[in-house]
This record gives structure tokens, sequence and C-alpha cells, in this order.
């Protein structure tokens, strides 16, 4: 089984429409990191040293590969990454091996099956 792993760095006001979205192509599962900090082309700026800047959150998607694309697209689509400036980035990577996935695998090998 080829996955991939998806990466959404966004604001964290959203990034349950962005796990929405995910979910609503294929992803059967997600992992949010919270309150991170991330500097864009444009450093925010500090208001006698408290930080200004929204907080972000990173969500980590392993999904199956022939699903990747397109939770990507809806990602993108859902967190305006490509229409606002700063509302975040998505990226994949594709993973080599991965263990713990025996609970997900009967969704995982439902989506497969209804590809083919």
């Amino acid at each position: 089984m080829r996955l991939k792993l998806i990466v959404a760095l966004v604001s964290d006001d959203k990034a349950d429409v962005v796990v929405e979205a995910a979910r609503a192509a294929g992803a059967t599962g997600d992992t949010i990191i919270t309150s991170v900090r991330g500097e864009g082309l444009k450093p925010e700026k500090t208001f006698f040293g408290l930080d200004l800047a929204a907080k972000r959150d990173v969500i980590l998607f392993l999904v199956v590969e022939t699903r990747a694309r397109e939770i990507l697209e809806r990602i993108r689509d859902a967190g305006g990454l490509d229409s606002e400036p700063g509302a975040g980035i998505a990226f994949q990577v594709p993973i080599e091996d991965a263990v713990g996935l025996s609970t997900q695998l009967p969704t995982i090998l439902e989506e497969l099956e209804s590809e083919i």
C-alpha cells in the first residue's frame, strides 16, 4: 500500500474547515499540533515585545497515495491557500513504510476497492 503524508500549516481559525474538507475528500484521520509559530515573506510586527502573529496549527494526514492530490486540492480551496496572503501552505511527502494502521486498514481497503 502506497501512502502519502499531507502536512497543512494553517491559521488556527481555519483548522476545522481544512480538516472537514480533507475528510470529505477521503482522509480517514488527522493529527493537529496547535499553537505553532511561523514566519512568512513579511515578518509580523510586535507591540512592546508581544507577538501579534495569529496562532497556527500543523495538521497531518496520512492518506492513500491515490487520494492524496484530491485531498491536497480540497485543503487548498477550503483554506484559501492560493487566494489569501499568509493563509498557509500544504504539501505532501511520500511515506516509505508505516506501522500501526491495522485499525484503519478496513477503511483504506474499502476506498481502494471503490476506485477499481
